[in-house]
């Protein structure tokens, strides 16, 4: 079982998201009652709809992790899951993003999610200097 599957499994199980279609297209989506929250891209990709207040919010804290993606004028965040420790990132960003759309205005028309925008650069885990 991949991260990916093994994230979407966990979220299934969460009372307040459905499973459905995304909008762009391309994966699997998870809704709350108020909007698409999650799409679960083919690959490691994941993507995240905050609201514009959060992206805000949370920027500086988002942009520190490897993990993580962010297109300037985007609500929307991607998760590149690479070890366990992304899953449980992501698992703490769809609890934020839930409460974000539950607090906060909901999002103003459609908007794209990064599927195709973002380009994920694996993470070099060797240490070893280069000469």
């Amino acid at each position: 079982m991949t991260l990916a599957e093994r994230a979407l499994e966990r979220l299934e199980a969460w009372s307040d998201l459905s499973t459905g279609l995304p909008s762009c297209g391309a994966g699997l989506a998870l809704r709350s009652a108020h909007s698409e929250i999650v799409h679960f891209h083919p690959g490691r990709d994941v993507d995240l709809q905050f609201t514009e207040a959060a992206v805000r919010r949370f920027h500086d804290d988002l942009q520190e992790s490897t993990a993580v993606r962010l297109l300037p004028g985007s609500r929307w965040v991607t998760v590149h899951l690479d070890c366990e420790t992304d899953v449980d990132l992501l698992m703490s960003l769809v609890s934020m993003a839930l409460k974000a759309h539950q607090t906060g205005p909901g999002p103003v028309g459609p908007a794209a999610c990064n599927f195709h925008r973002v380009t994920v650069v694996p993470r070099d885990i060797s240490y070893a200097p280069i000469r």
